[in-house]
């Protein structure tokens, strides 16, 4: 088997987005513009933006037999992404979200998480995700499979590097519980407030020192309409963000992720890095959805010159 650039490991879901006038708060109302019914998840959304730029990625997940399982199998094929590391479960639904979008681009979302929590390491091809330069991990809501993550942690090749997005899931359950993922990463890439909840730290360079710490290679915080904070612990940039129109910021984070490995991968400078994933999510917020603005290799060529 050619090795992969990177294999993806995370929560797979349908996003059923809504497009609505105002996020409506507690005993209070609001109406729906329009609605769209997309595959999601998070790490899911990384190797989908990886594909478009011509890298080789797969995936492990889990996803029942069912219409919405085949939905994200048959939405991998077409992006060009390699499904043979996804795990099919005999019983329960595959996952879903239902989301709210604002005017602003500002969303809320439900998760039902369905059987991406019942992931065991028995069920993890060792081989398939042995052969990659770059696994990148994110969150699941379920302790199952969260213990799945730690034990496969523990039995990768020196050769392949750990990617790890914490999401909002992670950041909250505390440092203390994901410090096994910290440990093990290579490169981070947390958004402020992750950041500040895992750390304590309101200053985001005081906040991914603490992680260089632990043994983090390198640093990517992304500050939104900031831009993001890079650092490897010798190097410390803010790189500042693309303007844009923002219609939807659904996957805008892991968006960023695929621009920033993708820097990784082909052994771009740090500042780069942050200047691709910055690119690549100003490129993803243009549209509705986690997926529809991510750019393909070819609108890199003005960028990278």
């Amino acid at each position: 088997m050619n090795k992969f650039d990177v294999i993806g490991f995370g929560a797979l879901n349908v996003d059923m987005l809504f497009k609505v006038d105002r996020l409506a708060g507690a005993e209070e109302e609001s109406f729906v513009e329009s609605s769209t019914e997309a595959c999601g998840g998070s790490a899911a959304n990384t190797v989908v933006g990886l594909a478009r730029l011509g890298c080789k990625v797969g995936f492990v997940g889990k996803v029942a037999n069912d219409r919405e399982g085949n939905f994200q199998r048959d939405c991998f094929k077409t992006e060009g992404v390699d499904t043979s590391g996804i795990i099919e479960a005999k019983k329960g639904k595959s996952g879903s979200v239902i989301g709210f979008v604002d005017k602003k681009g500002a969303r809320a979302l439900y998760i039902n998480s369905g059987v991406n929590n019942t992931i065991e390491p028995r069920e993890i091809q060792w081989d398939y995700v042995s052969q990659t330069n770059f696994l990148h991990l994110t969150s699941f809501v379920g302790e199952k499979s969260f213990r799945a993550q730690k034990k496969l942690l523990g039995n990768l090749p020196s050769d392949v590097k750990v990617s790890f997005d914490p999401g909002s899931v992670y950041a909250q359950k505390g440092l203390a519980f994901i410090e096994p993922l910290i440990r093990s990463s290579y490169v981070m890439m947390p958004n402020a407030l992750e950041l500040e909840r895992l750390t304590g730290e309101t200053d985001c360079p005081t906040g991914a020192a603490t992680l260089i710490d632990m043994g983090v290679k390198i640093v990517a915080v992304k500050l939104g309409n900031r831009g993001c904070y890079v650092t490897n612990g010798e190097e410390r940039k803010t790189i500042l963000p693309f303007k844009v129109q923002v219609l939807d910021t659904t996957g805008a984070g892991d968006a960023f992720n695929a621009g920033f490995l993708y820097g990784l991968i082909n052994d771009k400078p740090l500042a780069e890095c942050g200047q691709l994933g910055n690119f690549v999510a100003s490129r993803s917020v243009t549209k509705m959805g986690a997926r529809d603005g991510l750019p393909y290799a070819k609108d890199l060529a003005a960028l990278l010159g």
